[in-house]
Parts: C-alpha cells; structure tokens; sequence
C-alpha cells in the first residue's frame, strides 16, 4: 500500500471552522482600490481578527454554534453565532434602506457598517469561558467587557478607527460617547436581537 493522503493538521481545520464562522464577510467590498498602498482589505483585516481571537480564547470555534449569546439572560434558547448573524443581517439591510431613502443628506459607509456588525462581539471569545460544561465570564470578562477587548483585538489587526468605534459603542459602554451614523445602524441591529430575549420569560 502507498501512504495514506495527507490529513488537515489541527490548525488548518481550526482555519477552515474559523473562515466558516466569518462568512458574513463575503458582503464586504474590497476596498484596496481607495487605498493602493493598504497592505490589506478590510474584508482581510476582520477575518484576522476573528483568527487572531480564537488564537487567544479559550473558546473552540464550534463552541460559538452552542454557547448562549447573552449571558445576562438565563436558559436564553438562542445561540452566540444566531444573534451574531441576525445582527450582521439587520445592520446590512438597515444600513441599505437607509441609504435607499435618506442617502441624500445621510452619507453611509455600507462596508463599515458590516464590519462593525460582524467584529462587535468579537471581544466574546476573551470574556468568556467554559467551565465542567458551563459558560461563564471569564477573570479577564469582569475586567475587560467584550467592547474593550474587541477594540484591542481589531487595532492589533489593523481595523481602521471608524470600524473600531462601532465595536466600542455598540454596547451599553456606547451611550457614553457619541456614536457614528454607522455605530447608530449597528447599537440598534444589536439591541433588537437581545431586548426581546432579555424581556421574555423562559
């Protein structure tokens, strides 16, 4: 018998599952052209991003499939990556019926806003951890917030500003400063995907 094919070592189905869980990227125009010197797109820094975070979580990539979204409301049926990708589909179309009606006198950036969608929870993958089966925040999660160590997480990927604002306001840390056009869009695609669930009883 010859030898057997060669198999994925870890490491590359960790990189398969992990461009599988940014998928919603593929929306994003690359943007290189408004930049020839940019050493990367956009769509290339947020996926680095989501690689650099599992690089540092405790989280496995599949655990995103199962683990609850909000651990602030209990027995929540909806899973990290449902809300993750509703909220990125929300802002999407949000942002596109907006520029539709109003794009006269409201300029949008539909590419920061996808991005931001996509990269606001990415801080997650550092705040949370599972324990003998059970998520829980992390000792770095009662430090840090998911806004703090995502902004960390996409600055070290080279994530421009405007993308970073949106991961810094999105949350509740947000009402604090005042958010962009396209923070606005992405604070309330999120906000719809978690008050329903935080004011239902299971």
């Amino acid at each position: 018998n010859g030898p057997s094919a060669p198999q994925p070592g870890a490491a590359g189905a960790a990189q398969q599952q992990q461009h599988q869980l940014i998928i919603n990227a593929q929306y994003i125009k690359d943007l290189s052209f408004e930049n020839p010197h940019a050493p990367q797109s956009l769509r290339q820094q947020t996926a680095r991003t989501w690689e650099r975070a599992f690089e540092l979580s405790p989280l496995k990539p599949e655990d995103l499939d199962r683990i609850p979204f909000p651990l602030l409301v209990p027995n929540c049926p909806v899973t990290f990556m449902e809300h993750k990708r509703c909220v990125v589909h929300i802002a999407r179309r949000s942002a596109e019926a907006m520029r539709e009606f109003l794009g006269r006198a409201l300029p949008i950036d539909l590419d920061t806003v996808i991005a931001g969608a996509i990269l606001a929870d990415v801080g997650k993958l550092l705040e949370y951890e599972n324990v003998e089966g059970r998520t829980r925040q992390s000792q770095r999660g009662e430090y840090l917030r998911h806004p703090f160590t995502g902004v960390a997480l996409a600055m070290e990927c080279g994530v421009p500003d405007r993308v970073c604002h949106i991961i810094a306001a999105h949350a509740a840390e947000g009402d604090l400063v005042k958010r962009s056009v396209e923070a606005t869009i992405v604070h309330h695609a999120d906000f719809m995907s978690y008050l329903p669930f935080k004011n239902m009883k299971f």
